[in-house]
């Protein structure tokens, strides 16, 4: 079963199913007959992307753009597979990440690295290169034109150094992957989305978050897609919410840093902790399990991102005088 969204005019959204349904959005932007695709999931997704184009009667070469908002695997894994599919498409991608899509073996790599390459092939399969003349390595401002309707990417890093957003010009709403954090459904209290930051296990940088954050804010959105899950409104409480969390969590890195070899157990369980307090905060009520059951597989990715930020920002070893 396909669960296909409209939202503001040519605006979709499908659920990926990556892992389980409610975790992974892709977005469909549609103008005169030409379609742009934002993020790709994984390879597996790929049959929910031919249905939505079907159930829009469309077709798989009136898709113009494949755009990723950052190439973890998550978001880019399937886009070799979606270029093979859409004969007329270009990906467009951060400069940072552009050798990553036409070869893509690296980047499998450092993931079968982190998550064992028996887990990383079941979570992803094996990303397909994309042709370099294919590529659009697009840096900030850089404007796509989709039927006349101009989308305009941003360069929002933080969450990954390569990580772009997308100003839709016609509506004012943006794309903002992983850098306006994450919102689920299933932690929405009577139509009321709250915010959870969205910390990637490399590559955090809390300042350059807030700064993203920040940029977005001041584009004053008045609805957000993001890839974990959909369409929100209320940026402005909503960003506010997650500034105070991105401090939060850096707060809780900075008491740990000299934890020790406790200090992994000692950030998961403050991250649960500031979690509960979030949810008391809120009113979330899960259907099953505690409070913070929904956002437990991102808080371990969360400890593996504090714990590289303290080792990149731990003080020099002050030299010994004689």
């Amino acid at each position: 079963m396909l669960d296909l969204s409209s939202h503001e005019p040519g605006i979709y959204a499908y659920d990926a199913h990556f892992l389980r349904p409610g975790l992974a959005a892709v977005h469909l932007v549609v103008e005169r007959g030409r379609v742009a695709v934002v993020d790709a999931a994984s390879n597996a997704c790929l049959p929910r992307a031919l249905a939505a184009l079907r159930a829009l009667d469309l077709s798989p070469d009136q898709v113009d753009y494949v755009f990723l908002t950052h190439v973890h695997l998550d978001h880019a894994g399937g886009a070799g597979a979606m270029m093979r599919a859409f004969p007329e498409a270009r990906l467009v991608v951060h400069p940072r990440g552009a050798r990553h899509m036409a070869d893509p073996g690296p980047l499998l790599a450092a993931v079968r690295a982190v998550y064992g390459a028996e887990e990383a092939d079941r979570l992803y399969g094996e990303p397909l290169p994309v042709p370099a003349d294919r590529i659009v390595a697009a840096g900030d401002g850089h404007a796509l034109d989709l039927g006349g309707r101009a989308l305009i990417c941003l360069d929002t890093p933080g969450h990954a150094r390569h990580h772009l957003s997308l100003l839709d010009t016609r509506g004012g709403g943006i794309f903002a992957g992983e850098a306006f954090g994450i919102s689920l459904r299933e932690l929405d209290v009577a139509g009321r989305p709250s915010i959870w930051p969205a910390v990637a296990p490399t590559q955090f940088d809390p300042a350059a978050a807030r700064a993203s954050v920040a940029r977005i804010l001041s584009l004053r959105p008045p609805v957000l897609y993001l890839a974990h899950f959909g369409r929100i409104g209320d940026a402005p409480r909503l960003g506010g919410d997650l500034l105070r969390l991105l401090d939060a969590q850096v707060a809780l890195a900075e008491r740990e840093r000299d934890a020790g070899p406790a200090r992994g157990a000692r950030l998961l369980a403050g991250l649960r902790a500031q979690a509960d307090a979030e949810a008391a905060r809120q009113g979330w009520r899960p259907a099953a399990g505690p409070l913070h059951a929904p956002l437990d597989g991102f808080l371990e990715l969360a400890v593996q991102a504090l714990d590289g930020w303290l080792a990149q920002t731990a003080p020099e070893p002050s030299a010994n005088v004689a």
